[in-house]
């Protein structure tokens, strides 16, 4: 299986101006070095807390934030520093699904006229031929055509995500960024549009990178996933194994949050000291090290780069013994989450999926054992 988005030490840095002449007098680092691949038929979930810098890493990599520093690859092609005209050809291929239903429709529009509009701008097919392009979008997305009249407004949100989906796939991308696709709506509705997401991926073999919040919903559909801690990867590999398994510390502490469905499941939240620091100041060295229930000295000091956690030997599995040992009852707790939340995933999921589509799902992330388990964190050196 070959690699569709490779980035390589991304980085988004947001002036900060001020004074008279209002000059630059600082950097928000809201994406710091990162680097992921995502392969094709695939699904990434990118998590972590509010404002650590996922939604800008997913627009950095479409270009709708223009990087700093770094390369993106799209289908072995450099998308950095492509001209514009280039990269608007390139856009065919990669498109995005916002999270406010609502307010990514222009309300003047009517729903022919906003699916129409990406075939429009790259002058693809005949009218005739777009508006039957149109109609075809809305059956795949579970809408009938009577609505091209329709202005968003006559909508529910859960309608009016299904037509940002359709606009999305207007132009039949290979990668699909889903920025907290399913966070404002409500929960019976995110089921039904997970269902279709996963779906419509399974179909068109779309590539998604699915960022979001909500760990049980991530857990629902990603093969792979990646933890985001400001503007930094700490973690990432097959979901499987970050559920099952979790090595940072900070992942423990995202998957004891997952709330859990059972009264009487007794579980222990771990609570992590302090707030986040400000990405315009980020801490030397880690950037967790200030939260850290297991901080080092060389935490504050250095850095630590992603290693591989997949073989268990070595000093990588001396680390992951010594964290295991340390933190075994929060992973004991973490453990009882992580089932739960499992639970939670099948509660959200709809008769449209099924027990087959868990299955099917299941295969799938097995075969996801040869992404490589990688933590950043001293605990493994």
């Amino acid at each position: 299986m070959s690699a569709l988005l490779e980035v390589r030490h991304l980085k988004k840095h947001f002036p900060v101006r001020g004074g008279l002449l209002r000059r630059v007098v600082a950097q928000v680092k809201a994406v710091d070095d990162v680097s992921f691949t995502l392969e094709r038929g695939r699904t990434l979930g990118l998590v972590g807390e509010s404002g650590c810098g996922k939604s800008t890493l997913g627009r950095a990599v479409l270009r709708l934030h223009e990087p700093t520093a770094g390369e993106i690859v799209l289908d072995g092609s450099p998308v950095t520093g492509l001209p514009r005209r280039e990269l608007t050809q390139r856009r065919r291929e990669m498109q995005i699904i916002f999270q406010d239903p609502y307010g990514s429709l222009n309300p003047r529009r009517t729903v022919l006229e906003t699916l129409r509009e990406p075939l429009d701008l790259h002058r693809l097919g005949t009218r005739e031929e777009r508006r039957l392009r149109v109609e075809e979008l809305l059956e795949l997305v579970g809408l009938r055509r009577h609505v091209l009249s329709r202005y968003p407004h006559e909508f529910s949100g859960g309608q009016r995500q299904r037509i940002g989906i359709a606009r999305a796939l207007a132009l039949d991308p290979k990668l699909v960024v889903a920025d907290e696709a399913v966070s404002a709506l409500d929960v019976s509705v995110q089921a039904q549009v997970l269902n279709l997401i996963a779906d419509l991926q399974r179909r068109l073999g779309l590539s998604l990178l699915f960022i979001s919040h909500d760990l049980a919903v991530v857990q629902h559909l990603s093969h792979d996933v990646a933890v985001m801690y400001l503007g930094k990867l700490v973690e990432s590999g097959p979901a499987e194994r970050i559920y099952a398994d979790p090595k940072h510390p900070y992942t423990r502490a995202l998957l004891s949050a997952v709330p859990v469905p059972d009264p009487t499941a007794k579980s222990r939240r771990i609570v992590l000291p302090g707030d986040v620091p400000s990405p315009a100041n980020p801490p030397a060295g880690c950037p967790f090290h200030t939260r850290c229930p297991e901080v080092r000295p060389e935490c504050r000091e250095i850095v630590p780069a992603m290693l591989d956690v997949n073989g268990g030997g070595g000093a990588a599995g001396r680390g992951a013994r010594d964290l295991d040992a340390a933190v075994a009852g929060s992973g004991e707790d973490s453990g009882g989450e992580r089932s739960n939340g499992e639970g939670s995933s099948d509660e959200r999921g709809s008769e449209e999926r099924g027990s087959g589509e868990r299955s099917s799902g299941e295969g799938s992330r097995k075969g996801s054992a040869l992404t490589p388990h990688r933590v950043a964190c001293h605990l493994y050196r």
